[in-house]
């Protein structure tokens, strides 16, 4: 007599989940927060975890994007290839910050492409989720426009930074918003702090729009001038009230030379 197969002992596969810090992230986040709780509640609902080595592809130029995402840990690469063939990057991006929702709903190709920069964690909701989200929580088109209008005034005052500022305050403001977004919190007042963001100087560089070479030579005055110091893979901050100094000087010249 033959026995009966026996039901597979493997348990069934499971969605990957956000851990409580990764979630946590998210909730922190000064958008993301301000939404009602339903909403957000239905946001992690209907979102997909995948996590990601660095370097993994995320959005790909020229091919429409199908996902509204999150970082919830780690962090995103975004950059664009000219026609020239120049790569361009436009900034990293931090745990919380929602990106994609213009592109999706506007079914376009992207103008861009991101990458994982480190291991990274993503919170992805589906295209048709989030027009089922924009259907059910009156409030949420509101937000979303809100999020467009944080997105547009960056933007402008990324553009004005460049017509108006010498490359040693972009560098000295750029290393004190990666600083606030990666950095660990304040231990002391005047204590150093790593960046947060393991950054090589070319990758430092293509965020400024200006050469490696360029680059190295600020990155060695502010080291002479005791603000920072220059690691193998990334900068620590010893005087954050000083690259505040070089930034306000910079900005009060722009506006006397206007």
């Amino acid at each position: 007599m033959h026995a009966s197969p026996r039901p597979s002992a493997d348990p069934p596969l499971q969605r990957p989940l956000l851990s409580a810090q990764e979630r946590e992230a998210i909730d922190q986040s000064p958008w993301f927060s301000s939404l009602p709780p339903s909403l957000r509640h239905d946001i992690f609902r209907l979102g997909h975890v995948t996590r990601h080595r660095h370097g993994d592809m995320i959005v790909k130029q020229g091919q429409p994007i199908r996902n509204w995402f999150t970082c919830a840990s780690g962090a995103l690469r975004f950059r664009r290839t000219t026609t020239a063939g120049r790569r361009v990057t436009l900034a990293y991006v931090e745990p919380g910050i929602w990106v994609g929702e213009a592109e999706v709903l506007y079914g376009r190709p992207c103008t861009y492409e991101a990458h994982a920069h480190g291991p990274t964690t993503l919170l992805s909701v589906p295209e048709t989720a989030l027009r089922s989200l924009l259907q059910q929580h009156p409030t949420f088109g509101e937000a979303l426009l809100t999020l467009q209008a944080w997105s547009m005034r960056s933007l402008y005052t990324m553009m004005e930074d460049v017509a108006t500022m010498p490359l040693r305050a972009r560098l000295a403001k750029q290393l004190l918003h990666l600083l606030e977004r990666f950095g660990a919190p304040y231990a002391e007042p005047q204590a150093s702090r790593p960046l947060g963001l393991s950054l090589t100087q070319d990758e430092l560089a293509g965020l400024l729009g200006g050469s490696r070479q360029r680059v190295n030579v600020e990155l060695k005055w502010l080291e002479q001038q005791g603000l920072i110091s220059v690691r193998p893979r990334g900068v620590e901050v010893h005087d954050a009230a000083g690259l505040q100094t070089l930034v306000d000087q910079a900005a009060d010249e722009g506006k006397t030379g206007g």
